[in-house]
């Protein structure tokens, strides 16, 4: 029975307790099961193996909540929003992973239901897509559904992620836009549009891009390349200001893990990365910041040390 289960896991994400029943399994056992931690309730009749729970990040049990959600809907619905935007694999920075959204592909209103947010929305040819079989709106549309339920920062940096992986463009996300002149929650969206930057490759970029934005600096250059006398490549920076100087780093935890050779440690990488920034500063005559988590909650303070290294002359 076991092997079925897991089948119907492979097939679905979940299985259901109606399955589960047919299968030969009771209330009782059931019940037993969840308490012993040999299945999940992911939601109400929708389980998992506890095993494989165990080892789902917080974006792959949310992964499952959501599939859970969709084989519970009594009407065709398809990911959207911030459901959505998990299936494209999108950081879901600080963003609520309790809550499904589902947007009803038949065009009438939602209905309330505990853990869900069911949207009603206005679909055009190609807005809904088959992500592994899974139902989900296009990236273009999670783009902008993502501008109507979150605010600018947060919306950026979901949507510097799916522009930076090229599952959608700025070209697509305007032609898209000048149809939604009825969606409700929309104040923002051109804002988010005109930010938006693919070439961030990280939260923590675009999270300082926003920071200099709010704080009233220049806008800086994402993934900025320095260039040696001979004009070949010799690094690419997160942020820089040609013009007035100073180039910006962001150092977040993962930064160094990505960046390890085989059989470096941490302190090596950390050295590797000093003598790369000497490198840079002394081919350009630049000077550089590097920004931590911490700094990004302190926009003034930090808004202020960017401005202290610029040029007096440029600025």
């Amino acid at each position: 029975m076991e092997f079925r289960l897991r089948k119907l896991i492979s097939d679905h994400g979940v299985f259901t307790r109606h399955e589960a029943l047919t299968l030969g399994y009771h209330d009782h056992a059931i019940s037993m099961l969840v308490k012993s931690g040999a299945w999940v309730r992911v939601r109400r009749g929708a389980y998992v193996m506890g095993d494989a729970w165990a080892d789902l990040s917080p974006n792959g049990r949310y992964a499952v909540l959501c599939r859970a959600a969709l084989r519970q809907a009594r009407t065709d619905v398809a990911l959207s929003h911030i459901s959505a935007a998990n299936e494209y694999g999108a950081p879901m920075w600080d963003l609520d992973m309790t809550q499904v959204h589902l947007t009803r592909t038949d065009h009438r209103a939602g209905r309330a239901e505990a853990g869900i947010v069911q949207h009603r929305g206005r679909l055009q040819p190609g807005d809904v897509v088959h992500l592994d079989g899974v139902p989900t709106m296009s990236a273009t549309r999670t783009a902008l559904e993502l501008t109507t339920v979150l605010d600018v920062e947060h919306a950026l940096v979901e949507i510097d992620h799916l522009l930076h992986r090229k599952l959608t463009t700025p070209e697509l996300l305007r032609e898209r836009y000048a149809s939604m002149t009825e969606w409700p929650r929309t104040l923002t969206t051109d804002l988010v549009l005109r930010l938006a930057d693919g070439r961030s490759e990280s939260v923590g970029e675009t999270r300082s891009r926003f920071l200099c934005w709010a704080q009233q600096l220049p806008a800086p250059i994402p993934n900025y390349a320095i260039h040696d006398a001979h004009g070949s490549e010799i690094a690419r920076v997160d942020l820089a200001w040609p013009t007035l100087g100073v180039f910006l780093e962001f150092d977040g935890r993962v930064k160094y893990e990505e960046r390890r050779r085989l059989g470096e440690s941490v302190t090596d990488c950390v050295l590797r990365e000093k003598a790369r920034e000497s490198l840079i500063c002394e081919l350009t005559g630049w000077r550089c910041i590097r920004l931590v988590w911490a700094d990004l909650y302190r926009p003034d303070e930090t808004a202020a040390r960017i401005r202290r290294l610029f040029r007096t002359e440029a600025a």
